[in-house]
C-alpha cells in the first residue's frame, strides 16, 4: 500500500498537520500519488496506532488545535524497508484506451470531441510540469535529494509527453476514417 508511505515520506520531507498535509498532497505528491483529505486523516491515525508517526507536543494546550505529526524511527524504517523492497510494474488501466476499443464495435460517436478534450488537458498538465520544473529545477541545483525529487517530475513530463502526442496521432487517425464509421453508433 503507498498511501501510508507516501504520507511518512512527506512527514519527513517537513512535520505537518493532516490540513498541511492534503495542501502539499495537492500541490506536489498529488501530481502522481492522489489522496483526499479523508484518506490521509484516516492514514494517520493508523500510522499513529502502528507506531509510525506521533503528535506532536501542542505549544499551548488549546482544544480544536490543529495536530502536526511526525515520524518515528519505527516509521522511517519502514519506509526504508518499502523503498528498497521490489515491485512490479503496473499495467495500465485507463477508461479512454477501453472505450476506443469498444467504439470499434459500437462506432465513435462523441469519442472525438472527448479526445480533443483530453488532450488540451494534458497540454496543460504538461505545460504546469514544466513551470514547476522551471521554479523548482534551475541550473545547477543538483543535490541529490533534488536529483531525485526532479526525476519524479520528469516521469510526470515524459508522461504526459507521450498522451499529448499520442493523443494527436489518435485524433489523426480520427480524421482519416470514413464518415460512416465515425457516425455509426
Amino acid at each position: 500500500m503507498s498511501l501510508p508511505h507516501a504520507i511518512l515520506t512527506a512527514l519527513l520531507e517537513k512535520p505537518s498537520s493532516g490540513l498541511e498535509l492534503t495542501r502539499r498532497f495537492d500541490k506536489s505528491i498529488g501530481y502522481f500519488w492522489s489522496a483526499t483529505h479523508q484518506q490521509i486523516y484516516r492514514e494517520l491515525g493508523k500510522l499513529e496506532a502502528e507506531g509510525f508517526i506521533r503528535t506532536l507536543p501542542a505549544e499551548q494546550p488549546a482544544r480544536g488545535q490543529k495536530k502536526s505529526y511526525e515520524v518515528l524511527p519505527a516509521g522511517r524504517a519502514e519506509l526504508a524497508r518499502w523503498t528498497a523492497a521490489a515491485q512490479d510494474p503496473r499495467s495500465m488501466r485507463d477508461p479512454l484506451l477501453l472505450r476506443l476499443r469498444a467504439a470499434a464495435v459500437v462506432g465513435t460517436a462523441g469519442l472525438e470531441a472527448d479526445l480533443r478534450r483530453h488532450l488540451e488537458l494534458h497540454r496543460r498538465q504538461l505545460a504546469e510540469y514544466r513551470q514547476i520544473e522551471e521554479r523548482d529545477f534551475p541550473p545547477g541545483r543538483d543535490a541529490p535529494q533534488d536529483r531525485l525529487r526532479h526525476l519524479v517530475l520528469r516521469a510526470g513530463i515524459d508522461l504526459e509527453t507521450f498522451w499529448t502526442q499520442w493523443l494527436a496521432h489518435a485524433l489523426a487517425e480520427f480524421g482519416e476514417l470514413p464518415e460512416e464509421e465515425r457516425e455509426r453508433s
